[in-house]
């Protein structure tokens, strides 16, 4: 498999992140580079660049772009997904976020793993549609689109 190694995500039309958000970023930035598997299928008999890739995430015309450049730069592969698939579980998750967020500060324990499980069954199906719309575009692993899912929900959160 072939992996990312370098991640740009495009929030310059978005309000500045919360210091929650910004901490999920760039946990979730610094693990995708820890770890992660991404295959690009060949396309109208074309060969695949070859990875390592940089990814460049972003948000055009309502629809989330992912850019995928070889190390030199030369372009991999750019695909365009409909937000609409994701908008419902983002909301959960954000909200999910917020309630976890103001029970650690009040909360006994057991409420927060309550919550935490709750938080984690949304971010799975918020992964799951991502491995769900990418089909055909590109394979990543289970652990890959959970963190590809957070940066969606970073950037969706002002989109």
């Amino acid at each position: 498999m072939s992996r990312i190694i370098h991640i740009e995500l495009d929030d310059s039309a978005l309000p500045p992140p919360t210091p929650e958000i910004e901490q999920e970023r760039r946990v979730a930035i610094f693990d995708l580079l820890e770890a992660n598997n991404i295959i690009l299928p060949a396309r109208d008999e074309r060969p695949v660049p070859e990875g390592p890739y940089k990814l460049s995430l972003s948000i055009r015309d309502r629809r989330l772009v992912f850019a995928l450049t070889t190390e030199a730069d030369d372009p991999a592969a750019e695909f365009h997904l409909s937000l609409g698939p994701f908008r419902q579980v983002v909301k959960d998750y954000f909200q999910i976020c917020e309630s976890y967020f103001d029970a650690v500060k009040t909360l006994p324990t057991n409420q927060i793993e309550t919550i935490d499980m709750a938080r984690r069954g949304i971010h799975d199906e918020g992964a799951r549609i991502l491995q769900e719309r990418l089909e055909g575009k590109a394979e990543v692993d289970y652990d890959t689109a959970r963190r590809l899912f957070t940066l969606i929900c970073v950037l969706h959160f002002g989109g």
